[in-house]
């Protein structure tokens, strides 16, 4: 399943970074690119099925957060996440009542810019697996997709970065994963990332079980509950 994306963003050198960030990220395509408020509506009339926009929210004719108060009276329902160095908490707060999925404060390192595809990926992934009618688990597997592990609760030596792509990784993956495979994903040691799966099953957050490989010997692998 390929996430539709429209790169709403008025400066030029940032909507091309942007769009090669998306570009090396597997599950998302690049559907256009618009300068403006109004440029990203008519993409959106002609075009509805984009399924996120990566907003910046101070555009030239406009904020970002009017366009998306329009585009929800219209009835439409394609997800956001806010692309952007707005960091006043009243932005925020109204992003939030918008309906923004994520926000994403300038500036990034790519390693945090696929962490949050990753999550939405994750998120989009439960959606469609989830019956017409939801049990409270489920809405809480959804909600909980697009949230992360907090920094303050990790142990000592641990770095929040490197959770946020562990759970990233994890929450993406459509089958279970050994450590070795999440330290490809992430690019880290295994060694490293195991300590940070093993946190994740230790607190509930993943599910851990043994894999048996070719020679009998068990290697243990996770996902997310």
């Amino acid at each position: 399943m390929t996430t539709r994306v429209l790169i709403v963003e008025d400066e030029a050198r940032a909507a091309e970074a942007h769009a090669s960030y998306v570009g090396r990220v597997a599950g998302f395509e690049v559907v256009g690119t618009a300068r403006s408020a109004g440029e990203a509506a008519r993409f959106l009339e002609a075009d509805p099925a984009v399924d996120l926009l990566l907003l910046d929210l101070h555009l030239p004719d406009g904020h970002g957060l009017g366009l998306l108060k329009r585009l929800r009276a219209a009835g439409h329902l394609v997800d956001v996440i806010a692309v952007t160095s707005a960091r006043d908490a009243d932005v925020v707060r109204h992003a939030v009542a918008q309906g923004v999925v994520l926000y994403l404060l300038k500036p990034f390192t790519f390693a945090t810019f696929r962490s949050k595809l990753e999550q939405y990926a994750a998120y989009r992934a439960q959606l469609a697996s989830a019956s017409d009618e939801v049990a409270q688990d489920e809405v809480d597997r959804l909600y909980g997709s697009l949230r992360v592990t907090a920094g303050a609760d990790l142990p000592k030596g641990m770095s929040p970065e490197t959770m946020r792509e562990v759970t990233a990784a994890l929450r993406g993956a459509a089958s279970p994963l050994s450590a070795s495979e999440v330290a490809a994903v992430v690019g880290a040691s295994r060694v490293t990332v195991r300590r940070y799966l093993e946190h994740l099953a230790d607190t509930g957050s993943a599910e851990r079980s043994p894999r048996y490989g070719s020679g009998g010997r068990p290697e243990l692998e996770y996902r997310w509950r």
